[in-house]
């Protein structure tokens, strides 16, 4: 087998890329297709590092132009891309492909969900 031009792949994901035919969310055979995908890369010899985006579930700025406080819808924009990063993980893993989602909860998100009574745990 040939050696791979580049043995290690970022690849960028919009959360769009996530929904499908849908006009928003996540879409499971798109994110089983997207993993199948991502199984082949690693096969043939690739490291690969996956980054998601969150704009299929929620948009900060386009939230903030509708009212939102911008800090907040912000918060809740990195919050849907954890959530993608979740569904691929999830994607990922039930075809044995083993995954780490790497977020470090920042102090001013941690703050601010803390502000709005969601969490109050400490070390969240």
């Amino acid at each position: 087998m040939p050696r791979p031009r580049f043995n290690r792949i970022l690849l960028k994901l919009s959360g769009e890329a996530l929904m499908g035919d849908g006009p928003f969310g996540i879409d499971p055979e798109t994110t089983s297709r997207i993993a199948g995908e991502i199984k082949a890369a690693k096969e043939a010899g690739h490291e690969l590092c996956l980054v998601v985006g969150g704009g299929n579930i929620f948009r900060g700025l386009a939230a903030a132009a509708k009212g939102f406080d911008r800090a907040q819808a912000d918060y809740m924009g990195m919050l849907a891309t954890v959530m993608n990063a979740l569904a691929m993980q999830n994607a990922l893993e039930q075809i044995g492909v083993d995954t780490r989602v790497r977020w470090p909860p920042s102090q001013s998100l941690t703050s601010a969900v803390v502000r709005c009574g969601t969490w109050r745990r400490e070390g969240w």
